[in-house]
């Protein structure tokens, strides 16, 4: 029986720029950062506080995917068409703000929703994440400005 998910994997075209987006951008904190091999290496991040889950910020290449195949992916990440997940917040108009002025490029503003306050950002290899507070954590009577 499975009993939940550890790791998910998130495309990137460097796994250097991308380990420092998502640790000084993005705050995740550094779990693992191993040389597997000629030309392989495992990068995990994560939130901190949640131990139990964590990106593996992967280059498309041998041996998860052939040539032909990485070569597309590195395609689509880089066009921006690969949605990679949705990242919790407490606070999305507060979250929007510090990550904006760390440079974390946001390509819809914080709007109400019926499952909460949603923004959407792009990471630096071009993929995109919904950043979402969700409804029960939104209190109706503070100001808002989406």
């Amino acid at each position: 029986m499975i009993t939940g998910l550890t790791i998910s994997t998130v495309w990137v075209l460097d796994q250097d720029s991308a380990l420092e987006f998502y640790t000084q951008k993005l705050g995740f904190e550094l779990r693992f950062d191993v040389e597997m091999g000629p030309g392989a290496r495992w990068v995990t991040v994560g939130a901190k506080g949640q131990p139990d889950h964590s990106l593996t910020l992967m280059l498309p290449g041998p041996p998860a995917v052939d040539p032909e195949s990485a070569r597309q992916l590195r395609e689509l990440v880089a066009k921006g068409v690969l949605g990679a997940g949705v990242m919790s917040t407490d606070d999305c108009q507060k979250t929007y703000e510090e990550l904006s002025a760390r440079g974390v490029e946001f390509i819809q503003e914080p709007k109400r929703r019926p499952y909460g306050v949603e923004a959407l950002f792009r990471d630096d290899s071009g993929n995109w994440f919904s950043l979402t507070q969700r409804a029960e954590q939104f209190d109706e009577n503070a100001a808002w400005s989406g």
